[in-house]
């Protein structure tokens, strides 16, 4: 068999980054399907992969500016591909590297496969999409572009890592603060900006007997105008002692958050099918969402666990009150259906077998 190499571009790749660090559990999945993966990122981080994986970095985590991780890049690109051959292309939410390399991989005949779930599109995504032979998404609404190369694999959630196991320890966030005294604990893991919608939550916690941990940071790029916006609503409201905010966490941080939790809280909008709300879920958390995307894990559970529209706070806190409400059994049972879906739906497991096939094929089994 002709040695199988893939190269693989990626957003960030740190173990540690409390939204991308499941990306190293991907290539770690990966790894097993090929002798060698060379994987080409905008930032790097904590590396923590399998032996036959190798990370190249355009510098960004150097604070280099864009013209020379530009300049990096193509150094980069064009040695391995002058030095190996690829199998295939895989980006994972980099449209920009897929949309620079694409002239340079279609001439040495790498196949590209992009994947990408959001609902922003852009030039770079449409070039991307232009030089790909497959596109790949979570669900249909996660990819923004009409295009026949779509190929829909659920998402890849590491469901031996988030599992309803006990906390191994009472320590909670980077800056080692516990809360205490609290009747139950709503936790909303995202980043820092408007589109998720966390001033909504805190508005619908106002009346209920409840705390809440906003876990997540200002994304890079961003200015801090909307956490200063939070942070000042909290203080109008007096909700001081009510909303904690955790700031980046690792993923075994984000692990703990979810396993102490009584609910959790995704308000992403259509067409941003957030990994987030599915590690919650397999972790066995009642899960309240505002995208119907989730209906198909949801199941059962639907009408308890979905709201309408993310900016109706008087919905948001009946529901969630509801969900407080819930017995001890009532809420385990929720749980426990929701990470049987998961495990059946969007393992990581289930996902990198679609993905190989389509990175080596272009196709995926039915």
């Amino acid at each position: 068999m002709p040695n199988r190499r893939l190269l693989l571009f990626n957003l960030r790749t740190d173990a540690d980054d409390h939204i991308l660090g499941f990306t190293t559990r991907w290539i770690a999945g990966l790894a097993p399907y090929y002798d060698a993966i060379d994987v080409l990122t905008m930032h790097a981080g904590r590396i923590a992969v399998p032996e036959n994986v190798t990370v190249y970095s355009v510098g960004r985590e150097k604070g280099y500016a864009a013209p020379r991780r530009l300049l990096n890049f193509y150094v980069i690109l064009l040695r391995l591909l002058l030095t190996h051959h690829y199998t295939a292309c895989f980006a994972h939410m980099m449209p920009l590297f897929a949309a620079l390399g694409g002239i340079l991989l279609t001439l040495f005949r790498v196949p590209t496969t992009t994947w990408y779930t959001h609902r922003q599109r852009t030039r770079q995504l449409a070039w991307a999409v232009r030089f790909s032979r497959r596109v790949v998404s979570a669900v249909p609404d996660s990819f923004p572009i009409q295009t026949p190369k779509l190929r829909v694999t659920g998402h890849g959630v590491d469901t031996e890592f988030y599992s309803p196991s006990p906390p191994l320890h009472v320590w909670r966030g980077g800056r080692g603060v516990r809360l205490e005294g609290m009747q139950a604990e709503v936790v909303y893991v995202a980043r820092l900006t408007p589109i998720k919608q966390q001033h909504h939550l805190i508005q619908a916690i106002l009346p209920l007997d409840c705390k809440l941990v906003l876990i997540g940071d200002i994304p890079d790029g961003y200015d801090d105008a909307y956490k200063k916006d939070l942070i000042a609503q909290v203080e109008k409201l007096n909700l001081h002692t009510k909303v904690f905010f955790a700031g980046a966490q690792t993923p075994e941080q984000v692990r703990e958050w979810y396993v102490g939790a009584a609910v959790a809280v995704n308000l992403s909008p259509p067409g941003l099918f957030d990994k987030a709300a599915l590690e919650s879920m397999a972790c066995a958390v009642p899960t309240l969402v505002s995208n119907p995307a989730f209906a198909p894990v949801t199941g059962n559970h639907t009408e308890k666990l979905h709201i309408a529209a993310a900016d109706d706070v008087a919905e948001l806190t009946a529901k969630l009150r509801d969900l407080l409400a819930l017995s001890p059994t009532e809420s385990q049972q929720i749980g426990a259906d929701l990470r049987r879906q998961i495990i059946a739906q969007h393992s990581l497991e289930r996902l990198m077998k679609k993905l190989v096939r389509i990175l080596d094929t272009g196709e995926m089994d039915t």
